[in-house]
């Protein structure tokens, strides 16, 4: 059985406020998604709202271009990255892996 595969492509985002919105859109969140970092997190360990097939398959996140947004906002990129480790570490069959390459 192959994981469901999401990218979530950070290309252009440089605040939280556009991480949420593309973390909405990629994982085809709810409308009722609050768009701050426990939202997230609890979105990501919930398997209820993952794309079809990934509660049974897995669900691999793929993090792409993320490197400006983490030069331009480290500190909100440190609680980004440990909202991803958190809810792969609450969610064992989610998996977030970032790209490396692809920031030029």
């Amino acid at each position: 059985m192959t994981e469901v595969v999401v990218t979530l492509d950070l290309d252009g985002v440089t605040d939280k406020g556009g991480l949420m919105d593309r973390c909405a859109r990629a994982l085809s969140l709810p409308d009722w998604f609050g768009r701050n970092w426990d939202a997230l997190a609890d979105s990501l360990s919930d398997h209820t709202v993952w794309p079809d097939g990934a509660a049974e398959q897995g669900l691999l996140v793929v993090v792409r271009n993320w490197q400006p947004y983490a030069v331009a906002r480290p500190g909100e990129w440190k609680t980004a990255r440990e909202v991803f480790g958190q809810a792969a570490d609450t969610a064992p069959a989610l998996t977030v892996a970032l790209a490396l390459g692809g920031s030029s």
